[in-house]
């Protein structure tokens, strides 16, 4: 038969259901004959002819496929809270669609209805992942590594690592990250940012230089805005966080507050805040260089929006169990269990550290914000930033413009 005139299934089916009476009263000869003649016309196998004759020849009725259960409405309700959040990940989304869909509509940047709501409440983690996928974030560059001097300073601080599931607030890693571009010489810009292990709480403060001054000020400005005590100051060794002048800052200023510090060359034992270092600082910036008094003060003000975005709408996750899995080699596999994303400031709500006056006012702060528009002043600010132009070589620049504590309390300069 021409590969044209094929039956259909139709066709063959009632072509078997002529033959199925006869076939089964014959022999097994004149069976297997018959299954020859099959073979020619239906072109199917021996075997499946057999199982066609003997089970039945009745045909399944046909199901109606599911329409879609989540229509274009949903979409962009995701397009809208996804962009406000700066587009982070379904696991940290999903336990957040529900209260971010009802806070972007009193804002009036989503129409929201109960049919709509319902919809992101119930919404699979699965079906989350696939409709956020195509709007994944590029992948940034990863952090420059740095040398670690030697310090003598360091003898007299502890070596320990924050526990991974350290429950009460305050206890902060801290690091440094360089915006000096290809070449480390002369003065640039530094970040130098907070992470509280307990809560994901992150705080950051732009300085030009290193000096202890530049450093003391610039923790000067992050604990003038942090809602809740620091009880520790987890840096690495470097030197700009372990001299005489710091140690008698915070001995003097902050005497409840524990100093202690890495081991050498072992960057995981900070690892909330090297991991904060690519997602917060390098994700925005890359490794442009930085090192103007503009350039400062403008990131700082950044810095400012940014404190206000990542702590009160950037849901994190937050490891809650380890749990070893068997294996056949000689590493040992471990499972990682996280709890449902919230954001730091919901997570610091939850530990009941802060008074309520203070709780009060922080919930107004979040409630009148509209996290959409703030991240458009964000990346407004960043745009600004990327366009300032650096220093000139053999210039001098006055650090003490910016300064948060200190301001124009004397003159100095800081040569190139």
């Amino acid at each position: 038969m021409p590969a044209d005139d094929e039956m259909t299934i139709p066709e063959r089916r009632k072509y078997l259901r002529l033959l199925q009476p006869h076939y089964l009263q014959a022999s097994r000869a004149e069976r297997g004959k018959m299954l020859d003649e099959m073979v020619k016309v239906t072109h199917l196998h021996r075997k499946s002819l057999t199982r066609l004759i003997r089970q039945g020849l009745s045909r399944r009725s046909q199901r109606r496929q599911r329409g879609p259960t989540y229509g274009r409405q949903v979409d962009h309700a995701l397009r809208i809270i996804a962009e406000s959040v700066d587009y982070v990940c379904a696991e940290r989304l999903k336990p957040n669609l529900a209260w971010l869909a009802q806070h972007l509509a009193s804002h009036g940047e989503l129409e929201l209805t109960p049919d709509l709501l319902g919809q992101l409440a119930r919404m699979s983690l699965s079906t989350l992942r696939r409709r956020l996928r195509r709007l994944s974030q590029d992948q940034p560059r990863l952090p420059r590594k740095r040398p670690q001097p030697a310090n003598r300073s360091l003898r007299d601080i502890p070596i320990r690592r924050i526990p991974w599931d350290e429950p009460q607030p305050g206890h902060f890693e801290v690091d440094l990250v360089h915006h000096c571009g290809p070449s480390a010489s002369g003065q640039y810009v530094h970040t130098l940012q907070m992470v509280d292990v307990a809560t994901g709480w992150s705080e950051r403060a732009a300085i030009l230089g290193r000096s202890y001054l530049a450093v003391q000020d610039a923790f000067e400005r992050i604990l003038a805005r942090l809602p809740f005590p620091v009880l520790e100051v987890h840096p690495d060794n470097g030197s700009e966080f372990f001299n005489d002048h710091l140690r008698r800052f915070w001995q003097d200023h902050y005497r409840g507050t524990q100093l202690s510090r890495s081991r050498p060359f072992q960057r995981n034992d900070n690892r909330f805040v090297e991991q904060k270092n690519h997602t917060l600082v390098r994700a925005y910036f890359g490794d442009d260089r930085f090192d103007t008094v503009a350039q400062t003060n403008l990131l700082n003000q950044l810095y400012s929006q940014m404190w206000l975005y990542y702590n009160y709408f950037q849901p994190v996750l937050r490891l809650q169990h380890k749990i070893p899995q068997p294996s056949s080699g000689p590493v040992l596999r471990i499972k990682r269990i996280f709890d449902p994303a919230q954001t730091p400031f919901d997570r610091l709500r939850g530990t009941g550290v802060l008074p309520e006056d203070v709780q009060v006012q922080l919930e107004r702060l979040r409630t009148g914000t509209n996290p959409r528009q703030l991240r458009l002043d964000i990346y407004r600010l960043i745009d600004r930033l990327l366009r300032l132009p650096r220093a000139k070589p053999d210039s001098t620049h006055d650090v003490y413009a910016t300064l948060f504590a200190h301001p124009f309390q004397r003159k100095a300069t800081a040569p190139r």
